[in-house]
């Protein structure tokens, strides 16, 4: 590690995990995706739930096969008591929605690229994300959109590539979903003609 990847890491809480999650797993499909969430949502930067929008034994699954010996140190790490509160909050909430969370999740799955068992446990992330209040990669933890796009489009490029007008993703997965389930979501006729038009496509920052 050169001396400016260090600093970074060091004054980076999120980098910090995310870098002794990674270890040996670094070559693992989706690694270190999987890492930053991880390291995000248990620091208190990301919308998601204490596992992730996983039921407890995929996360233990997802823990051993990438990150084993670690899944006791991650539960009760100190220092992030308010992080963990949220965690089973959002919990709760995702329990109250998982119906929503539900037909994200089936979505994603119904355009993922086939390769690898953590494409489903992406699906049912994202889908627990889209449950929060930001920008999706903001709630997700990633370090910007551009992160959150190639994630989507390596993982789920059968639903990713559908969105050639680079539409917000959150509004994208919902707007799929009245198309394809007849939800009556959005009023306008064509987002040409929509007032909110810079809700769906302005830059997310």
């Amino acid at each position: 590690m050169n001396a400016v990847v260090r600093a970074l890491t060091d004054s980076d809480p999120v980098l910090r995990m995310q870098t002794h999650l990674l270890g040996a797993a670094a070559d693992l499909p989706n690694a270190d995706v999987l890492a930053r969430i991880i390291a995000a949502q248990r620091v208190g930067n990301s919308c998601l739930p204490l596992h992730l929008g996983l039921d407890l034994n995929t996360f233990s699954a997802l823990m051993q096969r990438y990150f084993p010996g670690t899944l006791f140190w991650l539960a009760l790490h100190s220092g992030h008591e308010e992080a963990f509160r949220r965690g089973v909050l959002r919990q709760q909430l995702l329990e109250m929605r998982s119906d929503e969370w539900r037909d994200v999740r089936e979505l994603l799955l119904s355009g993922r690229r086939g390769e690898d068992e953590s494409e489903i446990w992406l699906a049912a992330i994202v889908a627990a994300a889209c449950l929060g209040g930001e920008h999706l990669w903001r709630d997700l933890g990633l370090a910007s959109r551009m992160e959150l796009g190639q994630l989507l489009r390596h993982n789920f490029p059968g639903v990713a590539l559908l969105n050639d007008r680079d539409m917000k993703w959150k509004k994208f997965f919902y707007r799929q979903l009245c198309e394809t389930q007849g939800h009556f979501v959005c009023r306008s006729p064509s987002c040409e003609q929509c007032a909110a038009f810079s809700d769906c496509f302005g830059a997310e920052e």
